[in-house]
């Protein structure tokens, strides 16, 4: 079966079932629908090479994300994946690991295929490699890594107001020892979430003890070590922000082992609000950061700059909020 079939079912030209099918050019409403009818009925699978050749595109779109078994991370990709299908396009998703050293490899396969766009939904950066895809004109959006140029724009998560949230909730909940458990200190997420709780602290006059600050790896083992550790301190803290909702559920079972409760012993809160989070037991409380949003506003920013509109060389925001569940109650005094 060949295009020529198709537009000879069609009764249009095959100029039109190409424009058609490559999402190029002026094609009518019912001309389209008449074409994708015939399409379907007749299985046709156009040759992505050809069409390539014809759209002057390859229709994938690279989205580089940092763990594919973080919950956080499906619920985006499944979004940016299905407003890519709508549009035509096929996903290329890529995973680091939380490992910088992997970004040259993301980077190496996207230019392999010739992405029209890309997504960095990461914290592991290397300029250098970035460079090539910015040098070759290829649209790129970042979550919050990203310097605006012409070709690049940023998504900016206001991870400073869900802190301060956590924190004033926690201080309006007699809390006075608030512990934190970061992600790698490598991450730039990791250290900006770390620096706005420090922050917050000094703002309602808390104590700032480094002993309270434990470093995990945005994993449930990781938690669980760092929250096994605050546990055993002299004056152990009577709540604990963790760096996302892995981190936090980690805790939570270092918490358990340790014999202690939530909320009554210790407040636990998260960040992210992946859907297991308000499963655990107790629920968690945690900051929200919608992953939907974020994936609609990287491939909108994409696809309006592929079709000529002056989206690139922006800063986009997308805000977090608090979700009070059960794992935060009233402080008890420390031990």
């Amino acid at each position: 079966m060949n295009i020529t079939e198709v537009a000879r079912r069609a009764e249009v030209s095959t100029a039109t079932v190409s424009r058609t099918i490559n999402g190029v050019g002026r094609v009518s409403r019912r001309t389209k629908e008449k074409v994708w009818s015939v399409v379907r009925a007749l299985g046709y699978h156009p040759d992505t090479n050809a069409r390539a050749l014809v759209s002057g595109r390859s229709r994938f779109l690279g989205l580089i994300i940092s763990d594919i078994a973080n919950p956080f991370f499906p619920e985006l990709v499944k979004s940016f994946e299905q407003l890519a299908l709508k549009h035509g396009f096929e996903v290329l998703c890529l995973n680091t690991s939380y490992d910088p050293s992997r970004m040259s490899q993301c980077v190496y396969r996207l230019l392999e295929r010739k992405v029209d766009g890309v997504a960095v939904i990461t914290s592991e950066m290397d300029s250098g490699l970035l460079a090539q895809l910015e040098e070759r004109r290829i649209p790129m959006v970042f979550l919050n890594t990203g310097r605006v140029s012409e070709n690049c724009s940023n998504i900016k998560v206001n991870y400073d107001s869900g802190i301060h949230q956590a924190i004033e909730h926690l201080f309006n909940l007699g809390h006075k020892r608030l512990g934190f458990i970061s992600g790698p200190l490598e991450l730039g997420s990791a250290q900006t979430r770390r620096s706005a709780f420090l922050r917050w602290l000094r703002h309602y006059d808390l104590i700032a003890d480094e002993r309270l600050i434990e470093t995990g790896n945005h994993k449930i083992g990781g938690g669980e070590s760092a929250m096994q550790r605050l546990v055993a301190l002299d004056g152990r803290p009577t709540a604990v922000l963790a760096s996302n909702d892995l981190t936090a559920i980690g805790a939570l079972r270092a918490i358990h082992n340790a014999k202690l409760r939530v909320p009554e012993d210790i407040s636990v809160v998260g960040f992210d609000d992946i859907d297991f989070s308000q499963y655990t037991q107790p629920p968690l409380t945690t900051i929200r950061l919608p992953r939907t949003e974020v994936a609609e506003k990287a491939f909108d920013t994409l696809i309006s700059s592929l079709n000529g509109n002056a989206t690139m060389g922006r800063e986009y925001h997308v805000e977090t909020h608090l979700i009070v569940r059960g794992s935060t109650g009233q402080a008890c005094p420390a031990p």
